[in-house]
């Protein structure tokens, strides 16, 4: 599976495209309010996409156990420091609704917690690299 995120911002314009394979998508995030840059912040992003994935990945693993979940709640929450630490102290809560046993519930829970991609991404501090940059200057005469 190849995912891609890509954002294109200028004043007062801010797009977010997704893609994972060949669906292509985008989400409404509008830009701050003044102008430039992303009225959510990387932080909030990171800790959606943690809780994006297990909410995903609980309606995933539920349909291989044959269990029908009626609602997820997935909250996630850490403390950042100063510019350029990275996040400390990120723990999630989640809530399942669903037509099993608490402990089928409960059970579930635990083990998507071992199987969630993004989360185990982070455990494993996967590296990030800048493959690629670009510099387009618009000043006179540079």
């Amino acid at each position: 599976m190849k995912i891609s995120a890509n954002v294109q911002n200028s004043q007062g314009k801010h797009e977010v495209t997704l893609q994972t394979n060949d669906n292509l998508h985008s989400i409404t995030i509008p830009a701050k309010s003044t102008g430039l840059g992303s009225s959510a912040n990387g932080g909030e992003l990171l800790f959606l996409a943690l809780a994006t994935c297990y909410c995903n990945d609980i309606y995933r693993e539920a349909a291989k156990r044959s269990i029908t979940i009626t609602g997820v709640e997935v909250t996630v929450e850490g403390d950042f420091g100063k510019e350029g630490e990275p996040a400390s102290n990120i723990a999630y809560n989640a809530k399942v609704e669903a037509d099993a046993s608490e402990s089928e519930i409960i059970e579930l829970l635990k083990y998507t917690d071992t199987v969630a991609e993004i989360q185990n991404t982070l455990r494993n501090a996967t590296a990030v690299t800048l493959s690629h940059i670009e510099a387009i200057s618009t000043k006179l005469g540079a």
